[in-house]
């Protein structure tokens, strides 16, 4: 097998496995030698392919940073359609409905040297929730240029009001996640006076 294709399936799969204890156990339980167990291969692999256990979680963090970057060409994408409301309900439910972003914000917050590592390529604000409410700016950028929204909206207070609320409402990791219809309510609240499409 060429060593590209081995080097992107044990990361995959070091990665996947990562996530599976930051969900079930929290970032405290994130370890080398747990991460290497979960994922059913020899403790030095993780150590064969990034130079330290930080790098591996920095890694990770970008990893997850740029799915949310696929995600926000996605959301822009819906312009135009559907509801402004509604569009909004999705993305954050997207976002954070299946956790991992809120257990790499957990992460982020527990770990020091993971926080000053990634402070070199990214100096302001949380990563993962800066890039998400850049994603929900250039969306709603988006809408106010379609009229969806007034053309005096304050995007960029906006914004961090979405994903704040968001994050907030699906940062339980043990309890049931929130209906789609509290997320609504929360979204209808925050952009309320701003919209002009119908609520859904």
């Amino acid at each position: 097998m060429p060593t590209g294709v081995a080097l992107r399936d044990a990361r995959e799969q070091l990665f996947a496995a990562a996530e599976r204890i930051l969900l079930r156990d929290g970032p405290n339980a994130l370890t080398s030698r747990a991460i290497t167990t979960e994922a059913g291969c020899a403790k030095g692999v993780l150590h064969r392919h990034f130079a330290d256990f930080d790098a591996f979680l920095a890694e990770l963090v970008l990893d997850r940073i740029a799915r949310i970057e696929d995600r926000a060409t996605a959301l822009c994408a819906s312009a135009g359609t559907g509801t402004v409301t509604g569009n909004l309900t999705g993305a954050l439910t997207d976002l954070f409905g299946s956790s991992v972003a809120v257990g790499i914000v957990a992460l982020i917050t527990f770990r020091d040297d993971l926080r000053a590592r990634l402070r070199r390529s990214r100096p302001a604000g949380v990563p993962v929730l800066t890039e998400a409410t850049a994603m929900i700016a250039a969306y709603l950028t988006a809408e106010r240029r379609l009229g969806r929204i007034a053309a005096d909206a304050d995007v960029d207070s906006l914004s961090p009001a979405l994903i704040g609320a968001g994050h907030l409402l699906f940062a339980d990791r043990r309890g049931v996640p929130p209906e789609t219809e509290a997320v609504r309510k929360v979204v209808a609240t925050v952009v309320t006076g701003v919209v002009r499409d119908p609520m859904p």
